[in-house]
């Protein structure tokens, strides 16, 4: 069987759609299906009308400004709190968490410069602020940068 224009039909059975409010014969005249009177007959409602009550559009509040969905959320570590730590040790997020200095949950590390350090470090986390970096150094210890993943 070859396949042409004229030997083709439609994938479904179409039927034609109901000519509504086109005179009695049609059987859809006169109010065309949406009864007598009332408010769906009159005029169209628009899809956020709650009958009278305050739409749900207008009863929550307004996210206003920016929100990134990326956005990276710090565990935040001051220097001072770092002071517990041996001569020569290497701290990561990981060993903060068993400490309790941060939240389990926390995925990424900063390091803040509040504080002082006399000990030489190795501190490997995701940032540092520019002062930490300084004191961390300046004791002798390393502020290693680990990448974000």
């Amino acid at each position: 069987m070859t396949i042409n224009l004229s030997s083709l039909r439609p994938r479904f059975k179409t039927k034609k759609p109901l000519r509504r409010g086109r005179g009695i014969a049609q059987g859809q005249g006169k109010t065309a299906g949406r009864g007598t009177k009332g408010q769906k007959a009159k005029r169209t409602i628009p899809p956020h009308f709650e009958g009278g009550q305050m739409p749900l559009t207008q009863r929550l509040p307004k996210a206003r400004g920016f929100h990134p969905i990326n956005k990276i959320i710090y565990a935040v570590v001051n220097i001072d709190d770092l002071k517990k730590f041996e001569i020569n040790a290497s701290v990561s997020i990981d060993i903060l968490k068993e400490q309790g200095l941060v939240s389990k949950n926390s995925k990424y590390l900063k390091v803040l410069g509040e504080g002082n350090i006399s000990k030489p470090l190795t501190i490997i986390a995701q940032a540092f602020s520019k002062i930490a970096k300084e004191k961390i150094e300046k004791a002798g210890g390393v502020a290693q940068i680990s990448k974000i993943s």
